[in-house]
């Protein structure tokens, strides 16, 4: 048969842009209450005050990233209308860091043309933060903005996030008043900051839930109606859309992704409108590709906790606690004579588990005597896990035959 012609005939979308990631809207749907403490928290700013320091929790896809930029934007703009004002921002992701360290030198490399960025190793901490500090003291601004997002990356050791935010009060830093913003999609990270990192921080705590099905069929409808043609959508897909993603995630994101993949599977197959059944294979396609990309790029100590935990969920004893899950783990790591690391070490592979969603938990208080703890469960179905499981790695997928 051949190729057929590339053209333009789309019977499903006018502009599919909207609905991908990497799409910029110029306003935050369904977070006007967000949108409001986050602004009250950078007024000072505007008033040439020190700014106060504020720490953005949520899991992925509820609009952290996005108000920021939006909130950001419109303090950048308003500056014009004071002569005393000069704000600048510098925005981090973290998310390829594992360390203070490494965050301060990728912090230093912002203010380096490339030919003078300095490498990831060689240089003393002090040496770094004291490059930083230089930076800093020769910028020509009233007031520094320094946006650290997904800094839950950098695990325990939170160095930077006392150094920054004491920059002023610890004079390495002069003339320019520091602001830190950090971002979290781990709701555990705050809770492990060491105490003097929560004092300098934390002035300001801006939670941001997941959304509910309303929410979400909101967001869906505003960006449905630019990405769509006229008629093409059945009256229950961005319904049935809302209320998987509310279900499983309450991620904007994975909604917006749902409901493309919906349209995108009707424009395949010559489809002529999008229906519930395209949402519902949609769903059954992300969810397989997602965990399958996600687990060939674990490790294989998060991959041998995540099979301790689906053994523990196929066995009927989920939810069950962290000890339970390090238990399973040794037993399970022995069959595949797999180094057997400490409790601490398959602590934080749950937690990168769950951020990844792989794993769900819920907090339990059983009062002054049982104290608090967390029970941990699969979040995603057993049976696709085990087919992940079984194609990522072949010493994984041998505990599946013994």
């Amino acid at each position: 048969m051949g190729l057929k012609e590339f053209t333009r005939d789309d019977p499903i979308f006018v502009n599919e842009a909207v609905l991908r990631d990497n799409y910029r809207p110029e306003e935050l749907v369904e977070r006007d209450a967000e949108l409001s403490e986050y602004q009250e928290a950078l007024r000072p700013v505007i008033n040439a005050a020190p700014p106060k320091n504020i720490f953005l929790y949520g899991q992925t896809g509820v609009g952290k990233t996005l108000a920021t930029r939006l909130v950001l934007n419109q303090l950048l703009s308003d500056q014009e209308n004071y002569d005393d004002l000069n704000i600048e921002v510098v925005n981090l992701n973290c998310k390829s860091a594992s360390s203070s360290y490494q965050v301060s030198v990728d912090l230093v490399n912002q203010f380096r043309d490339t030919t003078e960025k300095i490498p990831s190793t060689g240089y003393a901490s002090s040496q770094v933060y004291q490059m930083l500090w230089n930076h800093i003291n020769d910028l020509d601004a009233t007031h520094l903005l320094v946006v650290l997002d997904e800094i839950d990356s950098i695990g325990n050791d939170d160095d930077i996030l006392y150094e920054l935010p004491r920059a002023n009060d610890n004079e390495s830093v002069d003339d320019t008043l520091v602001g830190v913003i950090g971002i979290s999609n781990d709701f555990t990270f705050r809770d492990n900051l060491s105490a003097r990192v929560k004092d300098s921080l934390c002035d300001e705590e801006i939670h941001f839930p997941p959304y509910d099905a309303n929410q979400l069929r909101n967001i869906l409808k505003q960006r449905a109606t630019n990405a769509f043609r006229d008629g093409v959508l059945d009256g229950d897909t961005i319904p049935l859309c809302s209320a998987f993603s509310a279900q499983e995630s309450g991620s904007a994101r994975q909604a917006l992704k749902l409901l493309y993949k919906a349209g995108d599977l009707a424009r395949t197959r010559d489809d002529s409108e999008v229906g519930e059944s395209y949402v519902r294979e949609a769903r059954d396609l992300i969810e397989k590709g997602k965990v399958q990309d996600e687990l060939e790029s674990l490790p294989t100590q998060s991959q041998l906790t995540l099979f301790s935990l689906l053994q523990l969920e196929s066995e009927g004893k989920t939810p069950c606690k962290r000890s339970d899950i390090y238990e399973r783990y040794q037993v399970v790591a022995d069959l595949v004579s797999s180094d057997i690391v400490s409790d601490r070490t398959i602590h934080d592979r749950i937690s990168q588990l769950r951020l990844k969603g792989f794993i769900q938990h819920d907090e339990r208080n059983d009062g002054i005597h049982g104290g608090s703890y967390y029970l941990y469960s699969l979040d995603i179905r057993q049976e696709i896990v085990e087919n992940a499981l079984q194609q990522s790695n072949a010493r994984v997928s041998d505990l599946f035959e013994s």
